[in-house]
């Protein structure tokens, strides 16, 4: 007789979530779910499901609240298409919730607004974290390549119907946190992406997937590609203001495609703070201690697998020579991480 075989990751952490939430759903009400600052299509699409799940399936009231704002277009149009009840976090909803759910991030990131005297209640996340998060229930998975499998596992588990407008949400926070499954590591990853697929808005998915978009995002990404520096197998390139942190990681999936790279560093300035955003090809090392290095401050950066991301305070009122410091430190940091020579010449590989 063969030995049963082991349940996928995300498969038992969902049964750990769905066992938790009814235990614990007198005490829990109402939950506010909390994501990352600036939060991405799998951050609102966990945040959704997570919604969905505690209020149909355990009678749970909840509330989505982010910090800073939702720039990139796509996800605007994922919110306004979907109707994803997500708000702006006012400080107050940490005094008038019994319970705060962290989605896509941990409490002790500095990536998000949750109060440091406070303990979490439930923390689901894929990143990878030097320390231990601290909270009631902590699901982490750093293979399951999207926050959202967890979640998308946990529906598909639950047995109801599973509103087609979730769906949507949770197959477009997979496809674009595994670059279209390509960095999906592992096959039941692809399969709950299969399986919530049947539930989808084809249409609406097409939808969000292909926003019109504004001038400023066409010269921004103008000035990304005129700007970028080549150093052997990195790119890297400075875009100084941008209309959102989005935008940094949005030029950096861009530029990676660029056939005679490996890597691609791009930085941006927002309200006085300096963002950066590292993309890899590369499968045998992972982006996010590259940055961390590069930063000197390991709660300043972080990624999993061939993504990473960071960013430090400057100043509003700060001198442009104290931008294009920190712009010149992390890029160093950057080359000398990746043992480029220091002599080497960089190149402009797009203009003529």
């Amino acid at each position: 007789m063969s030995e049963p075989q082991e349940k996928p990751a995300a498969a038992s952490l969902a049964e750990r979530l769905r066992t938790f939430l009814a235990e614990r759903r007198e005490s829990l009400s109402p939950l506010l779910i909390l994501t990352h600052d600036f939060p991405d299509p799998d951050a609102l699409a966990s945040a959704y499901a997570l919604q969905h799940l505690a209020q149909t399936g355990f009678g749970i009231s909840c509330r989505i609240a982010y910090g800073g704002e939702v720039g990139r277009t796509e996800n605007k149009a994922m919110i306004r298409l979907l109707r994803i009840p997500a708000h702006r976090l006012k400080p107050i909803w940490f005094k008038q919730h019994a319970g705060i759910a962290l989605v896509d991030t941990q409490p002790h990131f500095e990536n998000n607004a949750f109060p440091a005297n406070r303990r979490a209640t439930v923390v689901i996340d894929q990143h990878p974290s030097p320390s231990p998060a601290e909270a009631d229930l902590v699901l982490l998975d750093s293979e399951c390549g999207a926050t959202s499998v967890i979640l998308a596992r946990a529906l598909l588990q639950h047995g109801t119907d599973i509103p087609n407008r979730v769906a949507t949400a949770l197959a477009y926070g997979i496809l674009t946190d595994t670059l279209d499954l390509y960095r999906a590591r592992r096959e039941d990853v692809v399969q709950t992406y299969l399986e919530i697929l049947q539930h989808c808005d084809m249409r609406t998915l097409a939808r969000i997937q292909n926003p019109m978009r504004s001038r400023r995002f066409f010269a921004t990404l103008g000035k990304g590609i005129r700007e970028a520096s080549q150093y052997r197998r990195l790119l890297v390139t400075h875009l100084g203001l941008v209309e959102t942190p989005d935008l940094v990681s949005q030029v950096a999936e861009f530029l990676l495609a660029y056939r005679r790279i490996a890597w691609c560093l791009v930085t941006g300035r927002y309200q006085g703070r300096l963002h950066a955003s590292l993309r890899t090809t590369r499968t045998d090392t992972p982006a996010g201690p590259v940055l961390r290095d590069a930063f000197g401050n390991p709660k300043q950066a972080g990624g999993h697998g061939p993504i990473a991301g960071g960013s430090c305070r400057i100043g509003r009122d700060a001198e442009p020579a104290a931008w294009e410091a920190c712009e010149q430190k992390i890029q160093a940091g950057v080359v000398k991480r990746l043992r480029i020579a220091a002599s080497v010449d960089p190149r402009k590989p797009f203009v003529r």
